[in-house]
Formats: C-alpha cells, structure tokens, sequence
C-alpha cells in the first residue's frame, strides 16, 4: 500500500456506522410489533445461524462496547442457562427446526465465564430442539483467554466446534492496565496452544487499535507478539470511543486516545506488517491466511458481513438467542431486550424476549445489498445491482455517486458503468465511501453522539 496523506485523511474523521447492519441499530424500533416478528420467523425458510449471548463478565474492560452484565454470583449463570434453554423451546415452536443450521456462534460477555457442563448443556439442549446441522457448519465461540480451562476445551471439541476467537485487544502492559484488561502473553500462548492441542483448525486474534496510551511503537510489539501466535486470522478493529453510551469509557483520560493520524498510521504499519507476513486484508478489519476461507470468498467477491463480521455464510437466516441478542432474517432485524428482569418476564409468561427491530422496505433492501457488497469486497457489481432489482444504478444512486466523487478525484477509488472499485488506499476509508449510499445518515448530519469516529 502506498503511503497515505496522514492529514488529509484524518479530516475524513467523522461519526459513521460500521454497518454490520443496514439500516443501523439505531432505526430499531417498537413499530415492528412482536406480532409480525413471529410471522417473519414462521415464513422463512432456508439454513439457519444460531448466535447465543452468554452476557456475564467478572469485571469490566473499559473499552468494551458489547452489552454485559457484571457479577461474581454463580447462580446468576446458572439461572441464566435455564431461562436460555425455556427461549430456545419457545423458539422451537415458532421456527421449521428441521432446517439446517449452517452456523453458531457462542458470543458474550465472557463465555468462559461458564463453566464446561453448564456449555455442554447449553448445546445439548440447542442440538436437542435444532437437530439438522451440517458437516460444514462454522462453529465458533469468543474465548477470554484468562477464563479458559482443558474441561472447557473438551466441550468444545465434543461439539465440533472448529474456530475460537480470542480476545486480546493489546499486549502493552501500560495498555492493559488503562483498560483494566491484564492479560500476560503467555495467558494467551497458553490458551492458544490449548486449542491447537485439540485441532481447532481456525484461530482468531482480536487486536484493537485506537486504546489510551497506544502508539505506533506500542502496537507495532503487540502485532509481532500476535503473529508468533501463528493465528489463522487476525481481527483488527479500530476502537469505538462512545463514552455517552458506555459509562466504563468515560474513565478515560482522552487526552491519552491516539490522534486521528496516529491511527492511521497504526493502521497502515498494520496492513503493511501483515501482508508482508502473509496474510491477506479481508474487508475493513480483518486479515487471513491466503488458505482461509474467507480470502476464497472475498477473491471470488461472495464475501459477507453480519452481526458476527465477516462470514462466507450468507444467506442464512440469523436468529439472536439471550438476552439483547440480534437477529437478522431475509428482510427485518430484531433484538431482544437488554434488560434482564424484562427478558426473564417474557419467558415466565410464554413470550420470546423480543423488544425492537426493523422491517426492511425495497429501498432498504436495495442499499443493504450496494453497502453490504461494499464493506466486505470493496467493490459493487453495478450490472448485477441494476438486474436483481430492476433500476438504473446511475439514476437511483445519481445523489451517492455525486458524493463519491470526492474519493474519486484523490484517487481513492474508481466508478465505471460495470463497477465501483475501492482501491488499496481507499479501503481505509470503506465506512465513509458506503455512508452515500446510506439514506438514514441525513437526519444524523451533525450530532456527535450518533456514531463512533470513522478514523
């Protein structure tokens, strides 16, 4: 990659989605009544991907932007793993559970915050009521590695499981200590080499840029001490400052938060360092092996991206199980409630725990399908965009396309009647170059607490 004009492209630095979904969590809304969500799960059919939220943690990283819950209380889990097994029956009865499931996914919170026969029940009551799982389905959990034992690892292989993702976010001990996450290297080897012990054949890192007291030096350790972990894949996210939604970041001296152009340049030594290592970029935060699936899916541009990340499992129907869970079918979005008093009402009462979501319109649809294809291939197909919906692109998107015009001129990305390539550089860049195509962002125009910094 080419080296980038650091202050030129820190002005790009604005509140932006992420879009692991279209349109955004924050169109969500009670006027897509539990009555219809119930008959957007019985009329769809096709493969399945089952997420289930497991929220509790010990204590609190201060940078995480995931919704948990706190507590050092044992029958707090083992409470929540029978309200878990009564939402799973209640779903059972609303879904065709002989459809295949393609997909799970164990996400937290702290997973291994449970211990391994309270895992292996989960999954036994879920392969109980959800029989039909393919040979080929991604099975996958987020691992703490201070949380993580041999028992635990036995469930996991018992139930197939094939890619572990653990958490890291940065090995810099003044870092760690900021964040309020201590977690010595050699926790993670340990945790790493335990999986690998039993032939988990995918390993993720997860590694955040962007944390008080980082610099380009600091992270340029951890990205060395993460790649002698050998990992598959590395996941590298620019960290969300929210501080209005997330009380822990107000914790945060932001005079510690590196710059805009520090970022960048964290970000482009990242992209540099691990393409020279072997890995591939796959779409705005992700790396890969040449050999991982996900680098086959992104070459042959059917690379997708859901509320798990990057996924060569498209199509499924995702269904959010716990508390605060999402769910994304052909054509809608729901969410459970993060309250737990009012998901444990709705299950004593006979009702899933469902609270908002979002039925897509046409429009919808379509600009899911253009910003979709953007944020996981960095390209769009304009005539497979004009025949599967029936437009003309250059008339539909005349209003985006003007806006893209800027990234074109500083060469940032390129626009022909086939196709829009996002090019190296602008791949940086890639939540700012779909915002256009984004008809929700008008009403967000000015407000600072919307979405995390783009850069």
């Amino acid at each position: 990659m080419s080296t980038i004009d650091l202050e030129k492209f820190s002005r790009y630095s604005r509140p932006g989605p992420r879009y692991t979904s279209y349109p955004t969590a924050l169109e969500f809304s009670d006027a897509f009544s539990y009555e219809r969500y119930l008959e957007r799960l019985r009329s769809e059919t096709g493969p399945l991907s089952l997420y289930v939220h497991l929220p509790f943690c010990r204590s609190a990283c201060y940078f995480c932007g995931c919704n948990v819950v706190f507590t050092s209380k044992e029958e707090k889990l083992s409470e929540y793993v029978d309200y878990l097994k009564r939402e799973i029956e209640l779903l059972a009865d609303q879904i065709d559970t002989s459809r295949e499931v393609i997909q799970f996914h164990f996400g937290g919170g702290t997973p291994t915050y449970y211990k391994a026969f309270e895992l292996d029940e989960i999954m036994k009551h879920i392969k109980k009521h959800f029989p039909n799982w393919s040979e080929e389905a991604e099975i996958s959990v987020e691992i703490d590695p201070r949380f993580f034992n041999e028992d635990q690892m036995k469930v996991f292989k018992s139930h197939g499981f094939n890619r572990i993702s653990f958490g890291v976010q940065d090995f810099d001990p003044k870092v760690q200590q900021e964040i309020h996450r201590i977690q010595p290297y050699e926790t993670t080897k340990a945790a790493v080499e335990l999986a690998r012990k039993y032939g988990i054949e995918s390993i993720n890192t997860d590694l955040i840029y962007g944390l008080p007291y980082q610099t380009l030096e600091s992270f340029q350790n951890t990205l060395r001490l993460a790649r002698s972990l050998d990992p598959d894949r590395l996941a590298v996210f620019n960290y969300a400052h929210v501080p209005w939604l997330k009380k822990t970041m107000r914790k945060f001296d932001e005079t510690t938060i590196p710059s805009p152009e520090v970022k960048l340049q964290i970000l482009q030594y990242t992209i540099d360092y691990l393409t020279s290592e072997g890995y591939e970029m796959i779409g705005m935060d992700h790396f890969a092996k040449p050999e991982d699936e996900l680098f086959g899916a992104i070459a042959k541009g059917e690379l997708h991206r859901n509320f798990q990340g990057y996924t060569t499992k498209g199509g499924a129907n995702l269904i959010g199980i716990g508390l605060t869970s999402i769910g994304e079918g052909q054509r809608y979005y729901a969410q459970n409630t993060k309250d737990m008093k009012a998901y444990e009402a709705a299950i004593d009462a006979g009702r899933l725990p469902y609270e908002r979501g979002v039925e897509l319109s046409d429009d919808d649809v379509l600009r899911k399908s253009v910003i979709m294809e953007l944020m996981a291939n960095f390209s769009v197909d304009i005539p497979r965009v004009e025949k599967e919906f029936g437009i003309d692109f250059a008339d539909y998107f005349a209003d985006a396309l003007e806006k893209l015009e800027e990234f074109e001129e500083a060469d940032l990305l390129s626009i022909t009647p086939e196709a829009i390539r996002v090019h190296p550089t602008g791949t940086l860049l890639i939540r700012n170059i779909a915002m256009p195509f984004d008809a929700y962002m008008n009403k967000y125009e000015g407000q600072k607490k919307s979405f995390s910094k783009t850069v």
